[in-house]
């Protein structure tokens, strides 16, 4: 129990007992406030009360070290510090404990520091009046445009946030700057830290960089196919080739790259390749699913013969047959749409093989197969600048892609046959009107709009069903092992089973397939922000920009307008009635280039 008159603290202030009952205190503040307190509540200084201020006399705290004690009261330092026990001393004292270099509270008592201790908090003390110091500096820097080499570490930290690597900074919140990834973005290209031209998706959506791994490289067995003319026919700028196409008399040859052979399941490169997923076809770069210089020994046509798994099959009246999987070896022929297109009708392959593959296509088409011919455009960035170019339909083109598609089907079939399990790709038949299935062969660029809500979502399963997008039974995707896990799934199970090793069951691929949805979900995020990033770069350097614009959709005066030169959509309100189909001319208000958003408007 305490006496009225005493000199207390509250919260930091000095008061006065001024009257007690049976649970509290009144308090009086030098304001002339008065508060009730329970006893934990506050700390007891000295027995009389008088105005105390912070006003302290220095103390030699050398004489801490010769007390050969660890605690003391409040009196006895007061004494050991300043002689007398008086209020003020008795108040400074407990300035002192509150600072907590020299000591600190322990309930009622003080607790001495060691020498150690006392060192240590200093130099945590002198770094944090650094860090103070060199923050505020940063912030006057950065509000006056004029950052330097000294701001390098909270300009790092800046970065973090804008990848998405930290969700917090104190120099964004010292500028009153929300801690997004795109208000950080939007501060580094103010201040030009940071070009336009970096792309920040890769990083912020945890997309693994490239590395390099050795490769214990194996030799098979291979059946010598080198006999047959093997076209890799892919875009001009493409480095991986993943399949080739070959046809021997009635038997048609999908060739694919073996990565399957020299990545087992469960090996280390395995593992790289699960992490990652899929390659990432980035307008500034290329982000690989396997060692960049493993992915070149794996390509086709990389040197004089290539190894590949072999899908060789026989097709009568769209019906599949007599379908043999082999480890080979070939000689490959490379070659881009453009020189395909060429040589498509006079090269006996090739044209055979196109025969056989618009014959599969009008089959599947027969079976409910919709494929939407929206805009699509290739987007690079060449010397810093941003090119767009709108896809061109090729007659090879067309052709590679439907063979792939039968392979597809031919070892959806061939699992199927031998119970194999492999991640199917699946989709349920979609809600489509009379219209769009009537026309599907010709939709207008509004209904192909109207089409893409009709389909029902893929799935991917250890189980074949029917996909019916692409009007199959069955189908699995096999061809690109070099650049899709799933793909090279596929292929090491096939290479597994032709072995006569054990395969993985429904339940391990089940497990895979969980795993890679959620790692291609990131990539599919990173690859499409890219892409319109870099696409919002494109009308920023191109400032003048205009363009054709087709209403594919109307709602009241909104109208969704698809714009087929760079293949966007993009909402405006309409002044004037419009049609479905109309034409109209658009032009660029703003561009939002960390948020990606831009504002178009009729000319």
């Amino acid at each position: 129990m305490f006496k009225v008159g005493s000199l207390v603290a509250y919260k930091g202030k000095p008061a006065k007992i001024s009257a007690l009952t049976t649970h509290k205190y009144d308090l009086r503040f030098s304001d002339g406030s008065i508060r009730k307190v329970r006893e934990k509540d506050f700390r007891y200084i000295h027995p009389n009360f008088v105005s105390v201020n912070d006003q302290c006399p220095i103390a030699d705290m050398n004489i801490l070290e010769d007390l050969q004690v660890e605690s003391l009261s409040l009196k006895e330092l007061t004494e050991w510090l300043f002689d007398d026990y008086s209020s003020q001393n008795a108040w400074c004292t407990n300035l002192l404990a509150e600072d907590g270099l020299y000591f600190f509270w322990n309930k009622d008592i003080l607790i001495l520091r060691s020498t150690k201790q006392i060192k240590i908090i200093e130099k945590q003390r002198q770094e944090k009046s650094l860090e103070i110091e060199s923050l505020q500096r940063c912030v006057d820097n950065i509000q006056n445009s004029k950052v330097d080499k000294r701001d390098s570490f909270w300009l790092r930290e800046i970065e973090k946030v804008a990848l998405n690597q930290s969700k917090h900074t104190k120099v964004l919140s010292a500028l009153s700057i929300d801690n997004t990834p795109e208000s950080a973005h939007r501060l580094l290209l103010k201040i030009k830290h940071w070009s336009e031209l970096i792309n920040p998706y890769p990083e912020r959506h945890k997309i693994y960089p490239d590395e390099e791994l050795t490769l214990d490289f194996k030799n098979v067995a291979r059946k010598d196919l080198t006999h047959l003319k093997s076209f890799a026919i892919d875009n001009s700028d493409s480095s991986e080739a993943d399949d080739a196409i070959s046809l021997d008399g009635d038997r048609v040859w999908v060739h694919i790259a073996d990565v399957a052979t020299q990545v087992n399941i469960d090996s280390e490169l395995d593992g790289y390749a699960q992490k990652r997923a899929s390659s990432l076809y980035l307008p500034d770069q290329t982000i690989h699913m396997l060692p960049p210089n493993l992915s070149s020994f794996y390509s086709l046509g990389e040197s004089k013969k290539s190894s590949a798994l072999s899908v060789g099959f026989v097709m009568i009246d769209c019906q599949i047959g007599d379908i043999k999987i082999i480890q080979s070896e070939i000689q490959v022929e490379k070659m881009t749409y453009e020189e395909a297109d060429k040589i498509l009708k006079n090269d006996q392959v090739l044209s055979k093989l196109n025969a056989l593959a618009k014959t599969h296509k009008e089959f599947r088409n027969e079976n409910g197969a919709i494929k939407l011919d929206l805009p699509n455009v290739d987007v690079k960035l060449k010397n810093k600048k941003v090119d767009i170019q709108i896809q061109t339909k090729s007659e090879s083109r067309e052709l590679v892609a439907e063979i792939m598609v039968i392979a597809g089907r031919v070892i959806a079939q061939y699992a199927n046959e031998h119970e194999i399990s492999l991640p199917f790709l699946t989709q349920d038949v979609g809600t489509f009107t009379e219209d769009i299935i009537q026309n599907k062969e010709n939709l207008t660029d509004t209904q192909a709009f109207q089409a893409t809500r009709c389909f029902k979502q893929s799935k991917i399963a250890p189980k074949a069903s029917l996909h019916a997008g692409l009007g199959l039974s069955c189908y699995v995707r096999v061809t690109s092992p070099i650049r899709r896990y799933l793909d090279l799934l596929t292929q090491q199970q096939l290479v597994r089973f032709i072995n006569n090793r054990t395969t993985l069951d429904d339940a391990q691929i089940k497990q895979r397939i969980s795993q890679f949805n959620i790692i291609i979900s990131r990539v599919n995020k990173a690859t499409k922000q890219s892409i319109e990033h870099f696409k919002c770069l494109f009308l920023k350097q191109n400032n003048h920009w205009c363009g054709k614009g087709i209403i594919v959709e109307l709602n009241n005066s909104k109208a969704t307008v698809l714009i087929p030169e760079i293949a966007m959509i993009t909402q405006l309100k309409l002044r004037s009635k419009a049609k479905l189909e109309d034409e109209i001319e658009l032009g660029v208000v703003s561009i939002n280039l960390e948020n990606r958003l831009i504002d178009f408007k009729p000319l």
